[in-house]
């Protein structure tokens, strides 16, 4: 019975047009790279006033029909190693880097290179937000992916999207794609 009216709960929602599916995102990077910033533009909030997440947020945001439920996890060093307790069931992963901290590519790169290897995320599809694109000492998105030879990722859909969570280039173009390949999926 419990199947039956599971069944039937779908076929009214449908035709009503309010069904709607729910997907998990985690947002994970390094500290101070713009992820609570990214999650707050997408939710049309204020980044006026952003703190550094100890712990982490979690908003639900509406795009293309779909619901997303994002995780903001922080980034500080002390929190990383309690990224992969978040990872199980998610349909995405975004990964924000900092294009203007060219000193800490090499540790972001290190960082998403073991995010890759987690069997939590195995063919699980990536969006790279080049953040901070605003500055002028950003490193263009395809510099960054050459850097992080994101092109070794076969096992995977990936894109890195250059934008600047401040002004908000950028990110809405990121959200489409997500949107279309989770769509695929």
């Amino acid at each position: 019975m419990v199947e039956a009216s599971k069944g039937l709960l779908s076929i009214i929602q449908k035709l009503k047009g309010s069904s709607e599916v729910e997907l998990r995102i985690v947002l994970l990077g390094l500290d101070n790279a713009g992820k609570t910033t990214i999650l707050k533009c997408l939710a049309s909030e204020d980044v006026n006033t952003i703190t550094p997440t100890q712990g982490f947020n979690i908003k639900s945001v509406a795009s293309h029909g779909m619901k997303l439920n994002m995780w903001d996890i922080g980034g500080q060093r002390q929190i990383r190693p309690f990224w992969k307790k978040y990872l199980e069931n998610t349909d995405l992963l975004i990964y924000v880097i900092d294009s203007s901290d060219k000193k800490r590519f090499e540790e972001t790169g290190l960082e998403l290179s073991e995010l890759i290897d987690e069997k939590n995320l195995a063919g699980v599809p990536i969006l790279i937000f080049a953040n901070k694109q605003d500055l002028a000492t950003a490193s263009q998105a395809s510099e960054i992916a050459e850097g992080l030879n994101l092109h070794t990722y076969r096992d995977r859909v990936w894109q890195i999207q250059a934008c600047s969570a401040v002004t908000g280039e950028g990110v809405h173009d990121g959200m489409n794609w997500i949107c279309n390949n989770l769509i695929k999926k």
